[in-house]
């Protein structure tokens, strides 16, 4: 069963320090795009033998890829069947690195459509959420977040205003007080660093946007439900409206990073 939002993602939250993790990381993700692409359409069987063979690891690492792959919903484990790719319906489309690899590949429009749409459907009930329930601490630093990111919006450095922009949404779904909404925040950071990583981002973030931000946290502070409400759902259309025009547009490689 794939796991929902709220249930601990099967993406490792940091980098494999050991020679294996590296290794098996890398076969992960070799197999889940491949998967993604339809390199290996649904119903294709797989072996660890062949896994072993392909990619030149241990069957240790192979074990432990299909196992990440399994509990994502990619695969399944069958005795005397072997491994076979599962159907699109039973992917654990909430897995951060699902949503990762499907931005790196041809349905990237799509997936990023699908995305914005959920976002729009909690984001702005968690920012009124979070006007009631935030704690000072919290609406603190979602203010600091937004400053951050003025910042480097002037100095057109993405990577940065990218992680402020990311602290910013974390912080405010925790700020909800709802375990539900803060279990999405991979997948909003997920969506964020996909523009980003896709040139999807402009290189001057738009300013009206990050006053949106702004508008949300002093909301929060201020105890205003509504107008958090309000000003959130206004990022989640611009930021929507922002990256069909940048999928559109031909490609300027001086607004490239």
């Amino acid at each position: 069963m794939p796991n929902l939002p709220g249930t601990p993602s099967t993406t490792p939250s940091t980098t494999p320090s050991t020679a294996a993790g590296r290794r098996r990381e890398d076969v992960l993700d070799a197999l889940g795009h491949r998967i993604v692409a339809g390199d290996l359409p649904p119903g294709t069987v797989l072996t660890l033998e062949g896994v072993d063979a392909t990619y030149g690891v241990s069957r240790s690492v192979s074990r432990e890829a299909v196992q990440v792959l399994g509990a994502m919903g990619l695969v399944t484990s069958r005795r005397r069947v072997g491994i076979t790719v599962s159907e699109r319906t039973a992917w654990n489309v909430f897995d951060p690195r699902l949503i990762r690899w499907r931005l790196d590949g041809a349905e990237r429009d799509a997936q990023l459509r699908s995305l914005s749409e959920l976002r729009a459907g909690f984001e702005p009930a968690a920012a009124a959420l979070a006007a009631r329930r935030a704690t000072a601490e919290q609406a603190a630093r979602m203010a600091s977040a937004v400053s951050d990111m003025t910042v480097h919006a002037r100095a057109r450095d993405l990577d940065a205003y990218l992680a402020a922009d990311q602290v910013f949404h974390t912080t405010m779904l925790a700020a909800s007080g709802n375990e539900m909404y803060a279990a999405l925040a991979d997948v909003v950071g997920e969506v964020l660093a996909g523009r980003t990583h896709h040139h999807l981002m402009p290189a001057d973030p738009n300013p009206e946007a990050i006053e949106w931000h702004a508008e949300v946290a002093r909301a929060v502070r201020r105890g205003e439900p509504a107008v958090a409400e309000d000003a959130m759902r206004r990022i989640i259309t611009e930021a929507q409206q922002a990256q069909e025009a940048l999928a559109e547009a031909p490609e300027d490689p001086s607004d490239r990073r």
